[in-house]
């Protein structure tokens, strides 16, 4: 059994004393700089925060193995509100805090009372994210360590708001935020429960009305106000008679009405009525006059908008079934309804959208489709509304009854009718949350207009321009997502920066405001490069001014003067200054894919908002989340596992590897307990493999047979695979490639020599070929499993740590096709005897082996060379091969043959044809021969081998002539 904790202990210790991953600059050796978010120390992480943190360490280890001076820092975010919410939880004993903290995160009971503190709390669990962090092998520089509620810090991050301000990116003024009553505050994503981030929606409100009252109705798609047919009012909600703005009367839900005064509006209520009061009264449409009738509906969400809704069947699933439902209720029982089934009974749906492929009424086409007749069938309503509304959104155009607006598309029309709306008087704006969202505190957050409120001005035209610019510039892993990156850049808008409670650090100007946490972790990584200097000096933080960091990142000032103002010493302002200009801008920042919508956005913006293209970011890394065991993980499912909980039960490596192994960075991965015990098995059999090898020897080379030569050229398609996945961060298909498919290839090899191992002549050989697998295998695995690969990198008496060793090259003198091929030919005839074998259920006595004879390969030769220019059919192939006069006189079998081999070759991946063609033709009798003492093993049975035409060939059952290339014919017996 490997001793995981005795040799990730032992590593760990000597990496620790030796300072093996601190860095330094390096002018003899490139840089490769790179980051990951910094934890929020508000709990232990668990395995879902270890895949972004390992994957971050995997490329940090692959980049050192390629040559390259890597600088991976860490720190902890303590600024923001999630650490108060925390604290306050636990000092009112919230009895799932308690439960987790005793029982999940295993903290002494006795120990909460010290908790009750954010700094620390903060500082306890840091702590415990750090030992997790060593214990899980991450090769971190922790002398960059720091948190961002350090003094110095917060004058890093003052200056950083400052060049923001002056560079006008930093504006005051009116806008709608994300906002927690409770705790009187904007909210950002890190301040809510989940980290949701708080996505405001603009809806069009449409003044509805019966005389003098107005319902107002809120919309996502004004240009089907021509399409209302109804209204629909929840009768057992309460709703209010409002006057809003001294102007008008509004009938809102009485959660609406709260709103409306977060919104900046002048609410007086007027009076409080149940929904039905207003049920069968008559409304009028005022963009065009049309009446009809308030119906019930329990389906309305009071707390969604206004609680008013307008009814569109024909464009809106949702509304046509509930008519067609409320429809048959009143036909069922009149008596419950205070509606004529007559007047209900003449509402039809209007179509004022036309959308090819669909009829008159695109939700009835959906609708009847998929046979949906009952509100409860939320699935497929979803499915409906949202083909329904994607294929109007794209293809529709407006009809002749929209009037001024027909044969607009619909997405003309759709600002179009909300303009014109507006500026006639019959239609206003809101912002709702798009979602229901808690804070932290667990109050609902909702929209208000913020006034005085500082922003980011996310939505400067001319920076988002930059920050396109950057995105083109930038390597993006996954690719697929850097047109996700252009399309937050061109959706942000003002962004709420400060507010007036949690840790953080004072805006300069206004230091009665707190920067909030999405705003003073977006630069960051400069910092790092910086604060080794500054803490080996210790300065008086008050000190650091703006004119010292302007010197450390934009190189302006005197150093002289800088040095004098702030007693810092000139030597080592510039030495610091130098670490700056060495590592940046970083290659990459690693961070999950929830982080797009904002933070990795807003370090685009505002990397690119202070310093010149040379020092933009490189590179983004952004990965999935982690599912347990095919689903989520939570708390109330009990299936949460804090990190270093993980490693106790699993193994370090073992641990890192099941992260790994399961979904490449964008997708998801699964992990379970019965995974990591596979892993930790797979890598128990490596060691031991190991054990075996090493004790063998290194070997020589000096009497290489063809078997050893495919090993070794196989070994070289493995290096191959796993580096080019490597360079995409496709680190399963790199896993699979050192891993799994090396070790196959191995397996068969073992197989193959067994019955040479004792033989003087083959021993050297086969210590050659293992070693060399060994040595390749130990350096590709060496980042996702760095503890056993140190250990086994000493035990071959390996150069240094096998973490600075070269990361595995094809060696081309190894690259041999001929000897892949003819392997190929000896695996596929084993598994054609197999088969047999299971099929019959017969005992073998003897295999006799047919090999194809010479005109065979001529016209496999042929057909592989058609293919390679795209002409392979059966026509041309017979065609081709009669120009050959030996053909001729085999006209009676060339064609059959040629049938049978062109849909093999049609389908034979690009580079195994173009191998078989510099292959060419093969001895497959004399390779069956020399294989005859493995052969006559494996099956347990005498072997004969012929050309399919030899005269003296034993064939009573005629399968000769089924021979191919590369697939000899088989008989049994």
């Amino acid at each position: 059994m490997v001793e995981w904790k005795k040799i990730e202990d032992k590593w760990q210790k000597r990496w620790e004393e030796t300072g093996t991953f601190e860095t330094d600059p390096d002018t003899e050796k490139p840089k490769y700089y790179l980051t990951v978010a910094y934890p929020y120390p508000n709990s232990p992480q668990h395995i879902g925060h270890g895949r972004t943190y390992t994957l971050t360490d995997v490329h940090a280890r692959y980049q050192r193995m390629l040559g390259n001076n890597v600088l991976f820092p860490m720190a902890w975010h303590y600024t923001g509100t999630p650490l108060f919410a925390m604290v306050e939880r636990l000092k009112d004993k919230d009895p799932a805090i308690l439960d987790t903290f005793i029982n999940l995160y295993n903290i002494p009971e006795e120990k909460l009372s010290e908790l009750e503190d954010p700094i620390s709390m903060a500082t306890y669990f840091a702590k415990e994210i750090k030992h997790g962090m060593q214990k899980i092998g991450y090769s971190i520089d922790w002398r960059r360590e720091f948190t961002t509620v350090d003094p110095v810090y917060s004058k890093f991050i003052e200056w950083q708001f400052e060049k923001l301000r002056q560079n006008g990116y930093v504006t005051q003024g009116s806008h709608p935020v994300g906002w927690c009553p409770s705790c009187g505050n904007p909210v950002g994503q890190h301040d809510t429960i989940g980290d949701k981030e708080p996505e405001i929606e603009e809806f069009t409100i449409i003044k509805f009305h019966k005389d003098e009252m107005i319902f107002p109705a809120g919309t996502l798609r004004p240009e089907t106000v021509f399409g209302v047919t109804n209204m629909w009012i929840n009768p057992d909600a309460t709703y209010a008679e409002l006057r809003v703005d001294g102007e008008e009367t509004w009938v809102v839900s009485t959660h609406a009405a709260n709103k409306l005064q977060l919104l900046g509006h002048d609410v007086e209520v007027v009076g409080e009525y149940q929904g039905k009061r207003f049920v069968g009264a008559v409304i009028t449409n005022p963009v065009t006059g049309d009446e009809f009738p308030m119906l019930p509906a329990s389906f309305v969400d009071p707390n969604a908008v206004t609680g008013v809704v307008m009814s569109v069947p024909a464009h809106a699933p949702f509304d046509l079934v509930a008519l067609n439902q409320l429809k048959d209720d009143i036909r069922k029982n009149p008596e419950d309804y205070n509606i004529k089934l007559s007047d209900i009974n003449q509402i039809e749906p209007i179509s004022v959208i036309t959308v090819e492929g669909y009829g008159e009424s695109p939700a009835v086409d959906v609708v009847d489709r998929l046979g949906i007749t009952s509100q409860d069938e939320d699935d497929k309503l979803e499915q409906a509304t949202k083909e329904v509304y994607s294929a109007e959104f794209h293809n529709g155009r407006m009809r002749t009854n929209t009037g001024q607006y027909s044969s607009l598309n619909v997405q003309t029309a759709k600002d179009a009718v909300k303009e014109d709306a507006i500026a006639r008087g019959h239609a206003t704006t809101m912002y709702e949350m798009l979602e229901p969202i808690q804070c932290r505190c667990g109050g609902e957050v909702v929209v208000k207009i913020f006034e005085d409120q500082w922003f980011i001005d996310y939505g400067n035209s001319m920076w988002k321009e930059m920050a396109h610019e950057n995105i083109d510039m930038m390597s993006i892993i996954p690719k697929e997502l850097t047109q996700e990156f252009h399309n937050v850049v061109d959706w942000l808008r003002e962004k709420a920066c400060a507010r007036k409670a949690g840790l953080g650090t004072p805006l300069p100007w206004e230091p009665e405001w707190t920067i909030e946490a999405l705003s003073d972790s977006v630069i960051y990584m400069a910092y790092y490069t910086v604060i080794k200097g500054i803490n080996e000096v210790n300065p008086d933080p008050e000190t650091l001014d703006e004119e010292f960091w302007d010197y450390l990142f934009l190189g302006v000032g005197d150093p002289d003067e800088i040095s004098k103002e702030t007693e810092f010493p000139v030597e080592k302002l510039k030495l610091t200054r130098g670490e700056f200009e060495y590592f940046y801008p970083p290659e990459a920042r690693h961070s999950g894919r929830d982080l797009i919508s904002n933070h990795l956005t807003y370090m685009i913006f505002c990397h690119d908002g202070i310093w010149p293209t040379a020092l933009w970011p490189k590179g983004i890394v952004v990965n999935g989340s982690v599912l347990m065991e095919g689903g989520k993980m939570s708390k109330s499912l009990n299936n949460i596992i804090p990190l270093i909980n993980a490693i106790e039960m699993f193994g370090a490596d073992p641990l890192r590897l099941s992260l790994m192994i399961t979904a490449e960075p964008l997708k998801d991965a699964d992990f379970s307990p019965d995974l990591a015990k596979n892993m930790a098995d797979n890598l128990e059999k490596f060691y031991q493999n190991a054990e075996t090898v090493i004790k063998q020897g290194k070997g020589s080379d000096e009497d290489i047979r063809d078997i050893d030569k495919w090993m070794l050229s196989k070994i070289q398609g493995h290096i191959q695979e796993a580096d080019e996945a490597m360079k995409e961060l496709k680190v399963r298909k790199t896993i699979h490639a050192a891993m799994y498919n090396m070790n196959q290839d191995l397996d068969w090899y073992k197989k193959r020599v067994e019955h040479y191992r004792e033989r003087e002549d083959r021993v050297e050989a086969i210590n050659y070929v293992e070693w060399k697998v060994l040595e390749t295998q130990v350096r590709m695995l060496a980042p996702f499993t760095p503890h056993i690969c140190e250990e086994i990198w000493e035990m071959m008496g390996g150069d240094g740590y096998v973490a600075f060793a070269e990361w595995p090259k094809v060696d081309e003198n190894y690259i041999n096709p001929e000897a892949e091929e003819l392997e190929t030919i000896i695996q596929n005839s084993v598994e054609d005897v197999q088969k047999i074998i299971k099929v019959t259920s017969i005992t073998p006595e003897k295999v006799h082996f047919y090999a194809a004879d010479g005109w065979k390969w001529k016209v496999y030769l042929k057909a592989l060379e058609l293919a390679r220019q795209g002409n392979l059919d059966v026509g041309n192939l017979i065609r081709e091969s009669f120009k050959d006069e030996e053909m001729k006189v085999r006209s009676d079998k060339v064609p059959g043959f040629a049938r049978s081999i062109v849909d093999e070759i049609t389908r034979m991946p690009h580079e195994k044809l173009l191998q078989r063609i510099r292959v060419g033709q093969v001895n497959d009798v004399s390779l069956i021969q020399d294989a005859n003492t493995f052969l006559e093993h494996e099956f347990d049975a005498k072997v004969a081998v012929y050309a399919e035409s030899d005269p003296w060939v034993e064939d009573p059952e005629n399968r000769a002539q089924r021979a191919k290339p590369y697939r000899p014919a088989i008989y049994v017996e």
